[in-house]
């Protein structure tokens, strides 16, 4: 596994083994709902990892979602707070289908807000969100993920599809960055 720069160290919070099981449990608890039409909606960039393992692990539990993946934006000039902008759309049709939204990480809600209230509009029969990490913390908006992940503590993470500056979405166990630890 390769090491992080020596200016930062990341410190596991959740193993790759611990990440495989829970992502195993998720799916089966989305199985269980008896979802019609699935269609699972990838909220990119950071879920692109958490997606992939999920899609395989529902197929496992015996589901064949298909899968569309939709770019949303927040960040405005710094790391959160802007309007939200789509920079690109799902291309499925939405109407009569049970969505489930997967996004890596749910902080302010905003974005996970946002992408609810934009697909069930399109006319989705049902729309589920699952989260990988939950970081009640940060929360503005009143949005709940109907599955998740992980509780996250009010740090800044890693790995897994998570980056900082585009370094460390590789790393196959979620970490917190010490810079200069």
């Amino acid at each position: 596994m390769a090491e992080p720069p020596a200016s930062d160290h990341i410190a596991v919070l959740f193993s790759a083994e611990t990440i495989a099981a829970r992502v195993d449990a998720l799916a089966g608890a989305i199985a269980a709902c008896a979802l019609r039409e699935p269609l699972v909606v990838a909220v990119l960039k950071g879920s692109f990892i958490f997606v992939a393992d999920l899609i395989r692990a529902l197929h496992a539990h015996g589901l064949t979602p298909e899968i569309d993946f939709v770019f949303l934006a927040s960040y405005g000039n710094g790391t959160t707070g802007g309007p939200v902008e789509v920079l690109r759309d799902v291309e499925s049709d939405i109407a009569g289908r049970d969505v489930v939204i997967v996004d890596d990480i749910l902080d302010s809600g905003r974005t996970l807000l946002f992408a609810k209230e934009r697909l069930a509009a399109r006319g989705a029969r049902s729309v589920r969100s699952c989260v990988l990490l939950d970081k009640k913390a940060r929360r503005t908006e009143a949005v709940a993920a109907d599955f998740t992940g992980f509780e996250c503590p009010d740090r800044f993470v890693v790995g897994y599809g998570m980056d900082l500056s585009n370094r460390y979405r590789e790393l196959p166990f979620i970490g917190i960055v010490e810079p200069g630890a």
